[in-house]
């Protein structure tokens, strides 16, 4: 029904006029909102239904939606509705009103918001932006790049105020070089700049920020440097930017000193960090004592003490000793665990090593590197995302 109601009014919208009659005294107050009205839109759509259309009515608004705002006229139509008697979307009742808006793209969004006051303030609309930004950006964007737009926010904020504090003021007037008529204009055109300005804190704005890659935020990469051997099943922190054009993301990575840079990401190698944590803090495990061969794992590594730490997916093996599967494994009840990383070849320093579970906190040289925390993987859904990248050959890497 609801379509059917939006193809409905999106015609009207667009016709000239219900009719070329002017409104008599009795008809004054009664536009889309009167009771004869929506009786009788009730009738049509009843009338539809039983004729079994099989139009697609959003797919039609939205093309004569569009068609319209490229028409310069309807500014002008919009302006003039009281005067003229005929029909606009700002005849509508907020709620189809809002119901409209929301089945628009950004772009549409962006194309209404041009058209004049009360629609630009409706299409701006946080609760609108919120729905566009977890649809796009929720499997990549999470709480540590929210956290960082806001510092970003309020740096631009008190950078606006500072370079205010700096113009003429006061000391203008006291040196006699102030002039009120002109003082008076410049506070005019000031507020009414500010008024239609976009809120810089507004969803709208991060979006916009965010597809035209302005803003770099924080996430992490599956399979760093292209899926180079040495980072082969790992996920590492970095600095995101989104290129519109190819619908990728440019890395940043910051190992030690200096930053490196990667192209051409692609959003299946992009996750939210699931810890909100430094890549440099070491991660309190708190599933040691749950741990049993079998169990799929990331756990933390880096090269030296000085470097950022990377997860990296591995699996919970048996020790040498244990000599049965299933019932009669009793390796969880040994202190000592095996670490399995089979994506490298057999013999090689990286496929396995041991932890103890008593007292497993950092543990490695500058040889091998430095193991820290622990996550075990509940979620088939991370599980299956690992098994996805998994390498077409086994690596050899020593």
């Amino acid at each position: 029904m609801l379509y059917f109601l939006i193809s409905f009014v999106s015609f009207l919208i667009l016709s000239k006029s219900f009719t070329n009659k002017p409104l008599s005294s009795g008809e004054s107050g009664t536009k889309i909102g009167s009771t004869g009205f929506w009786g009788s839109l009730s009738s049509w759509l009843l009338s539809s239904l039983r004729k079994g259309s099989t139009s697609t009515p959003c797919s039609f608004f939205r093309f004569s939606l569009v068609l319209s705002f490229k028409n310069n006229s309807l500014v002008s139509k919009v302006e003039n509705e009281e005067e003229e008697g005929k029909v606009s979307l700002l005849d509508l009742p907020d709620l189809p009103l809002e119901c409209i808006l929301g089945h628009l793209s950004p772009a549409e969004l962006c194309s209404v918001a041009a058209v004049c006051t009360s629609l630009r303030d409706s299409s701006r609309s946080d609760h609108l932006w919120k729905k566009h930004m977890e649809r796009k950006w929720g499997k990549v964007f999470g709480d540590a790049a929210y956290r960082q737009w806001k510092c970003h926010v309020a740096s631009k904020t008190r950078e606006k105020i500072s370079n205010q504090k700096n113009q003429k003021g006061m000391f203008a007037f006291l040196h006699g070089d102030f002039h009120p008529l002109f003082w008076m204009k410049a506070k005019s055109e000031k507020g009414t700049q500010s008024s239609s300005s976009l809120p810089e804190d507004s969803f709208m704005a991060l979006y916009l920020s965010l597809e035209s890659g302005k803003f770099w935020f924080p996430a992490q990469v599956y399979n760093r440097e292209n899926g180079h051997a040495g980072f082969m099943l790992s996920c590492y922190d970095a600095q995101l930017c989104y290129d519109s054009r190819s619908d990728t993301f440019l890395a940043r990575y910051s190992p030690h000193g200096r930053w490196t840079t990667e192209e051409n990401i692609r959003w299946d190698r992009l996750r939210v960090p699931p810890i909100a944590s430094s890549p440099h803090a070491l991660h309190i495990s708190d599933c040691l004592d749950d741990l049993r061969p079998g169990d799929h794992i990331e756990i933390q590594w880096r090269r030296n003490k000085e470097f950022p730490y990377g997860w990296w997916y591995g699996v919970i093996g048996h020790l040498e000793q244990c000599q049965g599967h299933g019932n009669h494994c009793h390796c969880h009840y040994n202190d000592m665990v095996i670490l399995e990383f089979t994506q490298y070849s057999a013999g090689s320093r990286w496929r396995q090593t041991i932890i103890d579970r008593k007292h497993h906190i950092e543990k490695g040289n500058e040889t091998d590197g430095f193991y820290g925390g622990i996550r075990k993987l509940h979620r088939n859904e991370e599980i299956t995302r690992w098994k996805k990248l998994w390498p077409t050959k086994t690596v050899v890497h020593d």
